[in-house]
């Protein structure tokens, strides 16, 4: 079995009330999140999961918020030599727009999706209006869709387990590494949902759901099953991780 670094490559950013991360909390405190596609370096397939926006915003002052530097997808894949031609596989925590704009660059990669996604992201929900079909079109006239249904083995040392959380095809990555098993999670989230500040704890809640979820009491339950299944946790959205350019302990 191989074991991966994760690499967090930034490739957008948003700013927007806290409260959307933390569930009841955080409303009205301004707050930017990056976001990630994630450079799975190991084995002898080049391997992402997401792939982000196709133009991010790029300013000295949200490089300054977030601590590092924000790329565009073509600029963070060629810090680790690859192009997205390169990329053998694809792996979507869901579909929501910013997590899949740059698919159609990666004409040779697999990408793998549950199929609740597909669904929505072509019959989306008017109270969901993330989902936008054009970013996937090319690659699934081309074939490269791969929809999965139940939780599996991608290749040996990456699995993908279905968790239902912010979408209801969410897909949380269990990637093994030198630190034990990491866990990209399948939600949007932050450090903080899973690491309550003291007067959230005192309500006697061990997490806090995301901002947006598909069923507040399901995703706060899923969430507890997410942190006990992983050694190392990789919030979505957590904006540490733009500090970095391997992901600690992995």
């Amino acid at each position: 079995m191989s074991l991966y670094r994760i690499h967090p490559i930034v490739v957008g950013t948003k700013r927007f009330d806290k409260g959307m991360m933390t569930y009841q909390s955080g409303y009205g405190e301004p707050y930017i999140i990056p976001i990630y596609s994630w450079y799975l370096e190991g084995g002898n397939s080049r391997i992402l999961v997401d792939t982000g926006e196709m133009q991010p915003i790029r300013s000295a002052d949200r490089e300054k918020d977030l601590g590092g530097r924000i790329y565009t997808f073509e600029d963070g894949l060629e810090k680790y030599g690859l192009k997205p031609e390169d990329i053998d596989i694809i792996i979507h925590t869901h579909l929501h727009n910013d997590h899949c704009e740059n698919d159609y660059k990666c004409i040779n990669a697999r990408i793998y999706a549950h199929e609740k996604e597909m669904k929505h992201i072509h019959e989306p929900h008017p109270l969901d209006f993330r989902y936008l079909e054009d970013y996937i079109e090319d690659v699934h006239e081309r074939g490269q869709m791969v929809i999965i249904d139940e939780d599996m083995e991608v290749l040996p040392g990456i699995r993908v387990v279905n968790t239902p959380v912010h979408t209801e095809g969410g897909l949380t990555v269990l990637v093994e590494t030198r630190g034990g098993t990491a866990a990209i999670t399948g939600f949007c989230v932050i450090n903080e949902n899973f690491e309550p500040p003291i007067q959230i704890k005192a309500m006697e809640m061990e997490v806090i759901p995301p901002g947006t979820a598909v069923n507040t009491y399901e995703a706060y339950d899923w969430m507890l099953k997410v942190r006990d299944m992983a050694d190392i946790l990789i919030p979505l959205h957590e904006p540490e991780f733009a500090k970095y350019d391997v992901v600690p302990g992995t």
